[in-house]
């Protein structure tokens, strides 16, 4: 009879508290103040006016920038960068990149590797590429969606990395650049296969990429260097594949990027719809006039051809695969060449993956070689590849916008060099690195 009233009083702390009294509590509770930063830049690059603009400072507000201009005032508590001696950009685009890996050896890569092996190291390439200054990047094709579990690990803080927008599985058809060939016909793997052939085969794979978590549709619309088909671009899909492949994302909302280095493939894929061509190595004046007319993106890799031919005889790759390259690299750098002069539009891409990640920076000085101006070609990593991608939070620095920014010592207007080797790296108005 005595332990009733502590019995009592015991219930009586374990009454729940009624909502209406946690809700007015949460309302009495005054809101966090805004985590604001205040960037000093020597030196802005303005990639949407094309111009260098001095002294420039950058209020930045919960990772978005909500002021730039000289003098700003900022509140009290507010951290300041002081980046005074630099030239600031705005973070770096990567649109062709295969982040979850990179090639080691040929046949070890294929036989003795499983996706369970790509996937736990995915996440040291992804922090690679955001150390060199890309703080996003599009992900063309990934086996098994790595890619996608990888996008989400990074969205929710899990590990850090770039913003990634992501294919899945690259389409690709029986016997092509994106099937396994070369080799015995009794030899399977088992998992997702990204494989399809006929309209509604192609169709249904859309929606499967798209249900398991695709950005974009990446589409193999020709024969490719890295593989042992014999051709190096013939046409691996039909026209009314290709178009059945982006009439189908576009009911999804997704855009289309075509692997194609072969002429007839490039031009079935612009009349098909793609949002950009990958590669575009034999793309003629046609093509040329098509992508122009359709505002057609082009993503060309005009650095990893030094790459492949330096290193990849070393990792076991056949004779009859650097051939090719060896056949394709010029020309894709002439007729790159010819599309910058023809004015079609030019998005930064680099294939990252077929050489190291992190090493993304190297393509800048190769484009600007072959016909770009500096400028231009910093704008196809900002402003263009975000005009690309459809996102509108990336790709300059300016209010509204994502604080994503690196920053150079110098002018990589006058060296673009430069960014090869970036000292200061920031995403969402956190420092990345500061060296």
């Amino acid at each position: 009879m005595k332990l009733k009233p502590v019995v009592l009083l015991l219930g009586a702390f374990l009454v729940p508290t009624p909502a209406h009294l946690l809700a007015a509590a949460e309302k009495a509770a005054p809101p966090a103040p805004p985590v604001t930063v205040l960037v000093k830049a020597g030196f802005l690059v303005d990639v949407v006016s094309g111009t260098v603009k001095k002294g420039q400072e950058i209020l930045v507000e919960n990772g978005v920038i909500k002021e730039v201009g000289p003098n700003l005032a900022a509140p009290a508590g507010t951290r300041i960068v002081d980046l005074s001696t630099k030239t600031v950009l705005p973070g770096l685009i990567d649109m062709h990149t295969h982040i979850t890996s990179q090639p080691e050896d040929y046949y070890g890569d294929r036989f003795r590797r499983s996706p369970i092996d790509v996937a736990v190291s995915a996440h040291v390439y992804a922090k690679r590429t955001l150390d060199a200054g890309f703080t996003t990047l599009r992900v063309v094709g990934a086996e098994e969606y790595i890619d996608v579990a990888l996008r989400n690990a990074i969205d929710k803080g899990t590990i850090p990395g770039p913003r990634l927008k992501v294919a899945g599985l690259a389409i690709g058809s029986t016997g092509g650049h994106g099937d396994l060939t070369g080799f015995s016909p009794y030899l399977r793997f088992e998992g997702f296969t990204n494989v399809a052939d006929g309209v509604d085969a192609v169709r249904k794979l859309v929606r499967q990429n798209v249900k398991f978590g695709a950005d974009v549709i990446k589409m193999i619309a020709s024969a490719g260097v890295l593989s042992e088909e014999e051709s190096v671009g013939a046409p691996q899909y039909s026209f009314e594949e290709m178009k059945a492949i982006c009439d189908e994302a576009a009911m999804w909302g997704r855009k289309v990027a075509a692997h194609a280095h072969g002429t007839e493939a490039i031009k079935r894929a612009v009349a098909a719809g793609v949002a950009s061509i990958e590669h575009g190595s034999l793309i003629d004046e046609e093509g040329i006039r098509m992508m122009k007319e359709r505002g057609t993106y082009l993503v060309a890799d005009v650095y990893n051809d030094d790459w492949i031919l330096a290193e990849f005889a070393k990792m076991g790759y056949p004779e009859r695969i650097l051939e090719k390259e060896r056949r394709i690299g010029r020309l894709q750098r002439e007729n790159f060449q010819k599309a910058v002069k023809a004015g079609v539009k030019q998005a930064y891409g680099t294939d990252a993956g077929v050489y190291p990640h992190g090493m993304n920076g190297k393509q800048f000085a190769h484009m600007v070689r072959w016909g770009m101006t500096p400028m231009q070609a910093i704008q196809s990593a900002t402003v263009n590849a975000a005009d690309l991608l459809g996102w509108t939070m990336v790709g300059a620095i300016a209010p509204g916008k994502y604080a994503d920014l690196v920053a150079v010592d110098g002018d990589p207007l006058k060296d673009v060099t430069l960014l090869e080797k970036i000292p200061f790296v920031m995403k969402g108005g956190e420092v990345v690195v500061s060296r």
